[in-house]
């Protein structure tokens, strides 16, 4: 009995272990971790603050909803979450197709938040997480590059202060340029200074080392304060040789925060401007301040022309309870799978799936539009030395501070400034490189690419279910259009290069019958099966039709290198005149005499060949 209990309890920890990976690391967790913990959550969460604003605006929706999505991510992903480097929250492909599905409407946004993570927690609980391996990588970098395109060319309106540009992509690129005259001098000069500095400051952080000693909390701390002091002068010295590796920290961090500098100087240049009482710059607006209510997400929306149900509201977001879900998850894992790898430990799709979904379900609790996985602030977080996913909890604590205590002043950031954040955020999602790659590697992988990639501009929906069904063609053509080797000898022998299902019986019908039944001269054929795994019920029906015709030919179909589990398939279909060889040499040695012994039946009477009925030639 002691021993049963004990073997019980070892299967609970380990299913809690599974089940909560935080489990894993908390009981390791050291002093040492915590100091790289706080850096790299207080690094992310400066990161994270100014994205949420700007992505909001992508997603169509208010500012503070940027917010509002950052924070449940942070809490979630530390106890579900299997990478210690991914950070969850709002991402600018996930903004964009909040903006497609959502309509620009909170209500409608938190709602698909609450259904995404819902849908995630399923596949999570069924392990479906293999339905995204049918997503070819071509697919994956058309829709991410249009989404730069498309994000990008978004903000260019919003650099140049241009009102009522149509959203849709090729009218809002025509009004555009149309409408170039009516651009706001001021807006424009702030944002191309803001992109100029975001562009040298990312320049400089390359020529930065990353230093690996560890100091003391209290002397990082210190440095933080010296950092917040003397921005200026890291700027202008921050490549002189006789700056310590503590010096060096203090740039690195600088760089890192380089969007929250961006936004933080570009709000006291368009407040100086208010207090003296000219504002050239177009702000953000007055945000609510304080925390979001813990309440449900609405399940119907009441209009000046009636109330909307929660059938018509899923019926109106359409392709977007699919899209989301499966955008969200492959993004997530596709990162977390990346930084694994390339330190050295391993994930668990299907707890990421859980990890996602409670975090759409409770984020959906605090006014939340879907979120996933963000590369760019991924990144940061590995490269600020994080050590465990409890460097989420800093970054949520950070945002949540935000909301309590910062949202008045968001009220001067200037849109200009926040669209230069997200333009430098999405340029590195175009992959330029990967049309020249494919057209060296394989050009035909080129389609599904070129396919997703401007139909994207259209619809996104589109975009990706056109990409994904041009894969599956080109991943079940071979299936129906198997290379098939034919060698002429006194017999034909052909042989077919992979398995035979039920797309490609056709199509092995009409190169037997092209190459041994259409000429003037009739000959058998081997048929050999050393490559064929698997057969379905069409295949044995197809090969029962071609036995049938060559038995009234008074020819012979042989069969050579039959698997077992084919073979017993074969036989328990009782196919007549169905002959199996274990070699090559066998089956032609037959054959021969075989046709030897018809010859000569019909040229001493006149009668038909007989052959014998199914059987098995060893």
């Amino acid at each position: 009995m002691a021993e049963r209990g004990q073997e019980w309890q070892g299967r609970c920890c380990r299913a809690a272990k599974k089940r909560l990976p935080v489990l894993r690391w908390l009981p390791k967790y050291s002093l040492q971790w915590l100091q790289l913990d706080f850096v790299a959550g207080l690094t992310v969460g400066l990161t994270v603050v100014p994205q949420a604003l700007a992505y909001a605006a992508v997603a169509g929706l208010p500012v503070q909803y940027g917010l509002y999505s950052s924070f449940m991510g942070c809490f979630v992903y530390c106890l579900l979450g299997t990478s210690k480097d991914v950070t969850l929250g709002p991402t600018a492909i996930m903004s964009l197709l909040v903006s497609s599905y959502a309509f620009h409407d909170p209500t409608y946004a938190i709602l698909l938040a609450f259904l995404s993570g819902c849908i995630q927690l399923a596949m999570g609980l069924l392990h479906l997480g293999f339905l995204l391996d049918f997503i070819s990588y071509p697919v994956i970098k058309g829709f991410t590059s249009a989404a730069a395109v498309t994000i990008g060319f978004n903000q260019v309106k919003i650099l140049l202060g241009l009102q009522n540009i149509p959203r849709q992509f090729v009218l809002q690129v025509y009004y555009t340029f149309r409408r170039i005259g009516e651009t706001r001098i001021w807006d424009a000069i702030l944002g191309v200074f803001c992109l100029i500095f975001l562009v040298g400051l990312q320049q400089m952080k390359k020529g930065i080392p990353r230093i690996y000693q560890m100091e003391r909390l209290y002397v990082r701390a210190s440095q933080l304060i010296v950092w917040t002091a003397a921005t200026g002068l890291s700027i202008l010295f921050y490549k002189l040789p006789f700056m310590t590796g503590q010096f060096f920290y203090c740039n690195a961090f600088f760089l890192a925060a380089r969007n929250a500098l961006v936004v933080l100087f570009a709000g006291l240049a368009a407040y100086s401007f208010q207090v003296t009482g000219f504002q050239p710059f177009t702000l953000t607006g007055a945000t609510p301040q304080g925390l979001p209510p813990f309440q449900p997400p609405l399940f119907s929306k009441v209009t000046p022309n009636g109330t909307v149900s929660f059938q018509e509201m899923v019926q109106a977001m359409g392709a977007g309870l699919a899209v989301v879900p499966l955008m969200g998850l492959l993004e997530t894992v596709a990162i977390a799978k990346a930084f694994a790898s390339q330190h050295n430990y391993q994930i668990d799709p299907n707890q990421e799936l859980l990890a996602m979904g409670f975090t759409n379900l409770l984020g959906s609790f605090v006014s939340s539009y879907p979120v996933t996985g963000s590369f760019g602030r991924t990144a940061l977080n590995a490269q600020t030395g994080v050590c465990t996913p409890a460097g989420g909890l800093i970054t949520g604590a950070l945002v949540l501070m935000s909301l309590a205590y910062l949202t008045s002043l968001f009220y001067y950031i200037p849109k200009a400034a926040l669209a230069a954040v997200i333009i430098c955020a999405v340029a590195p999602m175009f992959d330029a490189k990967i049309f020249h790659t494919l057209w060296l590697v394989k050009r035909l992988d080129l389609v599904p690419l070129c396919v997703t990639f401007l139909l994207c501009f259209w619809e996104v929906q589109y975009g990706i279910i056109a990409g994904v069904l041009v894969s599956g063609i080109l991943l079940l053509y071979p299936l129906a259009r198997p290379r098939i080797k034919v060698l002429e000898h006194e017999a034909l022998f052909i042989q077919p290069a992979s398995g035979l299902y039920f797309p490609a019986i056709e199509f092995l019908r009409d190169t037997v019958q092209k190459q041994a039944l259409s000429e003037p001269r009739l000959r058998s054929v081997i048929l050999d099966c050393t490559h064929v795994s698997s057969i379905d019920y069409t295949v044995v029906l197809g090969l029962s039709e071609l036995l049938h015709e060559f038995q009234r030919r008074r020819l012979s179909l042989a069969f050579v290198g039959l698997q077992a589990h084919v073979l017993q398939v074969l036989l328990a279909a009782d196919l007549e005149g169905f002959y199996n060889f274990s070699s090559l040499k066998d089956a032609e040695k037959t054959l021969e005499e075989e046709l030897c012994s018809a010859s000569e039946v019909l040229f001493n009477d006149g009668s038909e060949n007989i052959l014998p009925t199914s059987g098995i030639i060893q």
